[in-house]
């Protein structure tokens, strides 16, 4: 039970520093979901998005931080 609390506040930690993040540099983070890849298609009655290649990149940097983890811990 001592690990799932370990990584209960492990998780909670990096919340916080992505949401602090995210509040002090949310207006220079306007490139997320305007990379080239991502998908937009904009008409009259219909407004689609899907962000591919900001996905990737969010995946590949989670995968990261998570494989760092484990091999500190």
């Amino acid at each position: 039970m001592a690990q799932v609390g370990k990584l209960l506040v492990i998780g909670g930690i990096i919340i916080i520093i992505f949401g602090l993040i995210l509040w002090l540099g949310g207006n220079k983070l306007n490139w997320i979901g305007h990379l080239p890849g991502d998908i937009r298609i904009e008409k009259e009655n219909l407004r689609f998005y899907f962000p591919i290649t900001t996905m990737i990149i969010i995946s590949i940097v989670l995968s990261l931080i998570l494989w760092l983890i484990r091999k500190l811990f």
